[in-house]
C-alpha cells in the first residue's frame, strides 16, 4: 500500500461509529427478552462495520484491506436486515427506521467507493 492508513481519519468510518452508537441507544429500549437475541445481533452486526474498516486500514496491502471493506460491506447489510425486523415487530418507529436506512445507505455508497479506490489502486 505504501503508506499508513490511520481508520479515524476516514469518513466512513466516523459516520459507521455513529450508527453502532445510534443502534446501542435505540436498542436499550427493545424488549428485555430480546436482550440475548435481537439487541445482541444487532450491536454486533454494528459494530462489526467499523471494526471492519479499521481492522483492514491497520493491514499491510490494499488487498487485505479491500477485504476487510468488502466484510464491513456484508455486516452493514445484516444490520439492515437487523433492523428493519426490529421495524417489523414495533421496537422501532418508521420515522426512525427510515433515518437509520437512509444512515445505512450512505455507508453503503460510502463503503462502495472506498473498494472501488482500493481496486484502482490495486490495479497500478
Amino acid at each position: 500500500m505504501g503508506e499508513t492508513h490511520n481508520h479515524r481519519d476516514l469518513k466512513v468510518w466516523q459516520i459507521s461509529m455513529d450508527l453502532v452508537e445510534t443502534v446501542y441507544r435505540l436498542s436499550r429500549d427493545w424488549p428485555n427478552h430480546e436482550l440475548y437475541g435481537l439487541v445482541s445481533q444487532a450491536r454486533r452486526a454494528s459494530v462489526s462495520v467499523p471494526a471492519n474498516i479499521a481492522e483492514g486500514a491497520g493491514r499491510r496491502s490494499t488487498g487485505e484491506f479491500a477485504h476487510f471493506v468488502g466484510i464491513a460491506r456484508g455486516s452493514l447489510a445484516e444490520v439492515e436486515t437487523l433492523l428493519v425486523l426490529a421495524g417489523r415487530l414495533g421496537y422501532l418507529d418508521e420515522r426512525t427506521l427510515e433515518h437509520l436506512l437512509m444512515d445505512i445507505a450512505e455507508v453503503g455508497r460510502m463503503l462502495t467507493g472506498l473498494m472501488h479506490s482500493l481496486r484502482d489502486r490495486q490495479a497500478r
